[in-house]
């Protein structure tokens, strides 16, 4: 089946790399604290708003909150009540963003408790649903229409977050990081990964993503099986490097944007249910608008 929904590209490495905006900590959510800063995040994403409803598609605007949780904000001199705050007002933006499109969702960005490329504190699930509540439930309340857990490296983060997404009452969207080898960054296999997080939950994810790796890394990913039909999204990297290559990157890989839309063409073919397209590190409009073209299926430009 074609995609129905578009999302934007990489924000933060765009921001860094092709604005020259510092983002301590990779942490976008603190640009919302000022006028110049919420300017900067409007017009990165105006032009994916654009491209959106050109092909009469549906688009997902995510929160800039990948770091607004509490050991992040923390870092950043940000306490609880500062954090929830930040979160409400990233989902209060993203709202009046998504509303400029028909189909608008927005998506509550929750990302790891640690690196996100390297697994380097585990957590119980009951653990990790403790650690990211505050920050589920304050975008919840600001009124997002799922909260997504973004760029995560093992199982039990995933059930944390999915299961307190299902406590606030919230659709949840769990999206893996895999390595060249198409597993986990802790070693799992994808699919493993999806049957686990499913079986801890009761299948309380609506979908699965995998996103921040290139779609290469997928090639050993593949088995049959119901859970592929789990899979719904992907937000690839614009570089075939690996996670450790492009943590000691001092410059922008942005890759091939017409291979990449290439490989996101092949891999409708293996995903069945593969609805919501876009990008991730590396990647900006020039890609998400070859995406677009290989996978919504149609041309179809809005006359009106």
């Amino acid at each position: 089946m074609a995609a129905t929904r578009l999302t934007d590209g990489g924000l933060e490495t765009t921001l860094i790399f092709e604005r020259g905006v510092q983002l301590p900590a990779f942490a976008a959510y603190p640009l919302l604290d000022h006028r110049d800063g919420r300017e900067l995040l409007e017009a990165y994403w105006q032009p994916y708003l654009a491209l959106a409803r050109e092909h009469a598609a549906g688009f997902d605007v995510d929160t800039p909150t990948w770091r607004a949780s509490t050991d992040w904000g923390r870092l950043l001199g940000h306490d609880p009540r500062a954090l929830a705050a930040a979160n409400r007002r990233a989902a209060s933006f993203a709202r009046r963003l998504a509303d400029q499109v028909p189909g608008g969702r927005v998506t509550g960005v929750v990302g790891p408790r640690g690196d996100g490329y390297v697994v380097d504190q585990v957590m119980t699930a009951a653990d990790a649903a403790a650690y990211h509540r505050e920050q589920v439930e304050a975008l919840v309340d600001g009124g997002v229409d799922q909260v997504a857990g973004m760029t995560l490296g093992y199982v039990a983060e995933a059930v944390g977050i999915a299961s307190a997404a299902r406590d606030a009452g919230a659709d949840v969207v769990v999206s893996f990081t895999v390595e060249t080898d198409g597993h986990l960054p802790d070693g799992t296999s994808l699919r493993a990964a999806v049957e686990a997080v499913d079986a801890a939950t009761d299948g309380a994810p609506s979908g699965y993503m995998v996103n921040c790796a290139h779609p290469s890394h997928l090639d050993g990913a593949w088995s049959d099986g119901p859970w592929l039909t789990r899979l719904t999204g992907l937000r690839a990297n614009a570089s075939a490097a690996s996670h450790a290559e492009l943590d000691a990157a001092t410059e922008l890989d942005a890759g091939d944007p017409l291979d990449l839309a290439r490989r996101y063409g092949e891999l409708q073919e293996v995903l069945p249910s593969l609805d919501v397209v876009g990008g991730c590190c590396g990647t900006g409009l020039t890609h998400v608008r070859a995406i677009a073209g290989t996978c919504l299926g149609h041309d179809r430009p809005n006359r009106s």
